[in-house]
């Protein structure tokens, strides 16, 4: 299914995720996100 936002509010999501998980950057995050268990395999 494809979702179809704008450069400006992928950048904004990214940034509250950043700051909400303490992450510096997106490897951060999807480590964590991996470490969690909310990556498809």
């Amino acid at each position: 299914t494809a979702m179809h936002l704008s450069t400006s509010t992928v950048k904004a999501h990214i940034s509250r995720i950043l700051t909400r998980t303490d992450c510096t950057n997106r490897v951060q995050a999807a480590v964590l996100a991996h470490d969690a268990g909310l990556l498809a395999s």
